[in-house]
């Protein structure tokens, strides 16, 4: 078995997330597809360019959402690529998401990736920790 190694990055991203098509409203939801479009800084220094489907609710703070987002540049020194999965509710505004890494789709030096991906918004900025693990490098 490969040996692996598990790190931590952390930094800040910008989001820019737009409607691809009118909603499709019926009473009590309301589905939505839209493009996402990151600028990662920190330790991922990335773009990410993705797909996102949203069930909004007639109640405030209650929605749901999934995307698929691919994810380019460098992290912490090794250039390559990985897509996240995304799935996220929120019940009357309390949030639960979960963002990993789809199993094989690093490429390059990401080859072999594995993680997870937590947001924090703080002051309306949009700060990431991501836990991954990579086959260690050879000696």
């Amino acid at each position: 078995m490969t040996e692996r190694r598990t790190h931590r990055a952390a930094g800040s991203f910008t989001a820019s997330i737009k409607p691809q098509q009118k909603p499709d409203v019926a009473p009590g939801s309301s589905l939505g597809r839209l493009a996402l479009d990151k600028q990662f800084r920190g330790e991922l220094v990335a773009s990410g360019k993705g797909e996102m489907l949203t069930a909004m609710t007639q109640t405030a703070g209650s929605a749901g959402y999934v995307a698929i987002e691919r994810v380019s540049g460098v992290l912490q020194g090794r250039r390559g690529s990985f897509v996240f999965q995304h799935s996220g509710t929120m019940a009357h505004g309390e949030q639960r998401l979960s963002i990993t890494v789809v199993p094989d789709s690093g490429a390059d030096q990401l080859i072999g990736i594995d993680g997870s991906f937590t947001i924090k918004i703080v002051d309306g900025e949009h700060f990431y920790e991501f836990d991954y693990s990579l086959p260690a490098e050879p000696q």
